[in-house]
């Protein structure tokens, strides 16, 4: 491991088991690393690249059903996408992010780390709703929960769920969301704690499972008065 690179806690061998080992390592450095030169991630950072990063992120992969199509919504250095495609070899996971510079890092690191359940998708939400679909999304620190509904509802499926990382502002960004998750049709929104005793404070979500979009099911009542 880089001199740059901070030595991994005990717990990460748990968190980080069998093959998953090594990818850890290597991402580590490349986060440690390249991703920090090129602005990716701040050098403050580095030091907390284990436990605020890495594990942070690993740990949402208890809230992640088995084999599931997933996409990490403003993806950046590929915090959480690139970590759950680490530890969770059964899903596939698209990484969804707009910059050139951070497409071309996700695209090194998934070529460098050799997975194969990775894409890397250069594009917004908003251009590839309709076109694509999943059965969960994931995002962190991306826009407040009100916004990223917006963004995420449309590309899941029914049923779908968003795996919002939100922290200690969850709540708070839960209850200003309620009218945006009214017009949402979400079936439900709740709170949920993963990552107790591998993490702390244990890493905290915004689940929300999608309905069905009000596009699909509803008319507009204008457009059938001016026919």
């Amino acid at each position: 491991m880089s001199d740059e690179t901070p030595a991994p806690p005990p717990v990460a061998r748990e968190v980080f088991s069998g093959d998953a080992w090594p990818l850890a390592e290597a991402y580590a450095r490349m986060l440690a690393g390249p991703a920090v030169v090129r602005g990716l991630l701040g050098p403050r950072e580095v030091p907390r690249v284990w436990d605020r990063h890495l594990l942070n992120c690993a740990v949402v992969a208890e809230a992640v059903p088995r084999d599931v199509t997933l996409v990490d919504v403003g993806s950046g250095a590929g915090l959480p996408g690139m970590v759950l495609a680490i530890v969770r070899p059964d899903i596939t996971v698209t990484l969804l992010e707009p910059l050139l510079r951070r497409v071309v890092f996700l695209e090194e690191c998934a070529e460098e780390l050799k997975l194969g359940n990775v894409e890397v998708v250069r594009g917004r939400a908003e251009e590839l709703a309709g076109k694509r679909s999943f059965d969960v999304a994931v995002a962190r620190a991306v826009a407040p929960l009100e916004r990223l509904l917006t963004w995420s509802m449309p590309l899941l499926h029914e049923g779908g769920e968003l795996l919002a990382m939100k922290g200690e502002r969850a709540a708070a960004e839960l209850g200003e969301a309620e009218s945006q998750l009214r017009a949402c049709g979400v079936q439900r929104a709740e709170l949920v704690a993963v990552g107790h005793g591998k993490v702390e404070p244990p890493a905290t979500l915004v689940r929300v499972v999608a309905g069905r979009p009000p596009e699909r099911g509803r008319r507009d009542p204008r457009r059938r008065r001016k026919r």
